[in-house]
């Protein structure tokens, strides 16, 4: 059953061009100058119930913008897209008890009170049962290991606890869908890894349809098998996450230790060196030149151990964005030239 399905969704802000200087500002008065800013542009995907999906993309890509669509905080300029059945933007109360955003940057709790006097809040928004809610409130505030820490004011927590406080806030009314939108953002390791095992288990358990969006690669490998990237608006992948290395990806790591202390000069004519600690070094190499290397430094070299691994995901994809930009850049200089 699909959870979430979006069709051509489109986003396009017009936002107001402020020229610089005191007569331009005056001026402006009178004419103003606009430009179009494409947020979404034309985005498709479908994500089936029970399924938990990675919404990646550089700063800017549009990731936030599409998770305030789904949630319908926004209007779309163009496009469709429904979640569990309803259109986002309609805001149905049906709707709005089925769903949950969490924005790491934002805060759902007041400030200056007890996180447990939002959960009683939330409790009469949704129209929680009494014995629900307390059951709820024991559950979450175990697995996330904040018991003790419900009746100090949010203002007090460190950031990795009003974090958790947050999910559980989103999580009291037991919605088939959760937005997230960089939970783990400026956590500690600590505290990442807690809001990671607690999505995990959660997820698996209750069954939720998840949308992640994270800067964090280890958020992403931790709890996603599927990523959707997005790149200036647009659609760039959708697909297991594994294949985004295989796609993407043009080099491999070479780990090479030698069996003598010095590591040999022409190690460069084999690939790029980028991580020297003798008696070991790392190469970039090229994956269809991986086999021919390898037999060329075993047999000219002493090697006590070699392993040969993808290169990490953070860099396979910001790769990918910068390829796509410069790409973008040469074909628009390209049309530019043609007289």
């Amino acid at each position: 059953m699909i959870a979430i399905e979006a069709d051509k969704l489109t986003k396009i802000y017009r936002v107001y061009r402020k020229r610089e200087g005191l007569f331009a500002s005056v001026a402006g008065l009178f004419h103003r100058e606009f430009k179009e800013v494409h947020a979404v542009q034309e985005v498709s995907f479908r994500i089936d119930q029970g399924e938990m999906v990675a919404f990646l993309g550089p700063n800017g890509a549009g990731k936030t913008t599409t998770l305030k669509l789904l949630s319908g905080l926004i209007f779309p300029t163009a496009g469709s897209a429904t979640v569990l059945g309803h259109i986002p933007w309609e805001r149905e109360d049906s709707y709005r008890r089925r769903f949950s955003l969490v924005m790491g940057q934002k805060n759902q709790l007041w400030w200056d009170l007890p996180a447990q006097e939002s959960f009683q809040l939330h409790k009469e928004i949704y129209r929680i049962d009494p014995a629900d809610f307390r059951r709820r409130v024991d559950e979450l505030t175990d697995l996330l290991q904040v018991r003790d820490l419900v009746g100090q004011p949010v203002r007090e927590l460190s950031l990795g606890e009003r974090m958790r406080m947050e999910l559980i806030a989103a999580l009291l009314h037991r919605p088939d869908v959760l937005l997230l939108d960089e939970p783990t953002i400026g956590l500690d390791v600590i505290s990442q890894r807690r809001v990671q095992d607690f999505l995990r288990y959660y997820q698996g358990q209750q069954k939720l349809t998840v949308l992640l969006t994270s800067h964090y690669m280890k958020d992403v490998e931790a709890l996603c098998k599927r990523a959707v990237i997005i790149n200036e608006g647009e659609i760039k992948h959708d697909g297991p996450l594994e294949e985004i290395v295989d796609r993407f990806s043009t080099h491999k790591v070479v780990e090479l230790q030698f069996a003598q202390a010095e590591i040999p000069a022409d190690l460069a004519d084999f690939g790029e060196v980028f991580d020297e600690k003798p008696p070991r070094v790392k190469l970039k190499v090229l994956r269809a030149q991986v086999p021919e290397v390898l037999s060329a430094l075993l047999s000219r070299y002493a090697i006590e151990d070699v392993s040969v691994s993808d290169r990490p995901l953070e860099e396979v994809i910001a790769e990918m964005f910068v390829a796509t930009k410069d790409a973008e850049t040469e074909m628009s200089g390209t049309v530019g030239s043609v007289p």
